[in-house]
């Protein structure tokens, strides 16, 4: 059996793997969700909802399955994260509902008004949770109100405590790059005018997503310094550097091109890349303790389960992981191709 160190560190690559899915692949539903609130056609608002029809709660599981990994690999952080996060967490548990029974109920009645509300929630219910991603990541980053007791790890803060400048950055951050993705899987999808509105949003929502990114790691620099202790020294952290310049520089030569499929894969690239960095930069803590970094901090040694949890659950989730890659390879190679208006439920 692998030593307890190995396993820890095999189970926060495999966590980052999980929250890298999901961002790269729910994070452009969210983006096409809330540039939905932008169309005033309905016929439009229907198509952002039936390009992503087919593949969005296959999406979602990479979340809870991310979640059910930070359960059994590190439960000293999810209890205290998900405590400390508790309202946040209902707030976007609110959101995912509401958007996920948008698509069912948006055609039951034949009502401008029925569907107009619907329309609203699958915006709304998208435009939080892509918000709510960036500032969770930016609170962690800048590092949370815990201490440490002879009982475990203890929360110290509030709700209003998360909506700090630093994390409210990384949001809107979150956010500009959750609607460049998802507009460019718009632009790439979709038919008639949707997909041509979406690109000439493209552009702008690139440029917004780099300037924000520019200005959060200059201030993540200089309001969190712990990130950048040794980074440069890590081949990792240039690796990931190289892939997030790549995919940025990438996606408007795509898009001058015309290749919206080309683009998107680099936006792909670029989110995986620039949630790497932030990893490298918080290896081997978990979430850093902004009261004391040093002493409180919870890290992949202090919070992780027994070496015999971490090995067992390594085999489940080497038989488990390759089914859901497979499942979610099968599922885009049979959706393939240009979205028709009406194609999925809008007939119905």
């Amino acid at each position: 059996m692998m030593d307890l160190a190995t396993l820890q560190t095999i189970w926060f690559v495999l966590f980052l793997v999980l929250v890298v899915g999901y961002a790269v692949l729910d994070g452009f539903d969210l983006g096409i969700g809330a540039l939905s609130l932008l169309e005033r056609d309905p016929d439009r608002r229907g198509q952002h909802m039936e390009v992503i029809a087919p593949v969005w709660d296959g999406n979602e599981v990479w979340l809870l399955t991310a979640g059910g990994a930070l359960f059994a690999a590190f439960p000293p952080v999810y209890a205290t994260v998900f405590s400390g996060f508790y309202l946040a967490l209902m707030l976007l548990l609110a959101a995912l509902m509401f958007r996920g029974v948008s698509f069912k109920f948006r055609n039951q009645v034949d009502s401008p008004g029925w569907r107009t509300f619907w329309d609203r929630a699958f915006g709304v219910g998208s435009l939080v949770p892509a918000l709510l991603y960036g500032v969770a990541v930016g609170n962690v980053l800048r590092g949370v109100p815990v201490t440490k007791t002879a009982e475990g790890f203890a929360w110290q803060g509030s709700f209003l405590g998360l909506l700090n400048p630093e994390a409210l950055l990384v949001g809107v951050l979150g956010l500009a790059m959750f609607l460049t993705h998802g507009a460019l899987y718009m632009a790439h999808k979709a038919h008639g005018e949707a997909a041509a509105s979406a690109a000439r949003k493209a552009p702008w929502l690139w440029l917004s997503w780099l300037g924000l990114w520019v200005l959060a790691t200059g201030v993540s620099a200089w309001r969190s310094p712990h990130l950048f202790e040794g980074v440069t020294t890590n081949p990792l952290w240039w690796l990931a550097v190289l892939a997030a310049m790549a995919g940025m520089i990438g996606i408007p030569l795509a898009v001058r091109a015309g290749r919206y499929g080309v683009a998107f894969l680099a936006s792909g690239l670029a989110i995986a890349a620039q949630n790497g960095l932030a990893a490298v930069g918080l290896f081997p803590r978990l979430v850093p303790s902004s009261l004391d970094l040093a002493g409180a901090s919870l890290t992949i040694h202090n919070a992780s389960s027994s070496q015999r949890t971490l090995g067992t659950m390594l085999v489940i989730a080497l038989v488990g992981m390759p089914l859901v890659v497979g499942y979610t390879i099968v599922v885009y190679r049979v959706f393939r191709g240009k979205v028709r208006p009406g194609e999925y439920y809008g007939s119905h």
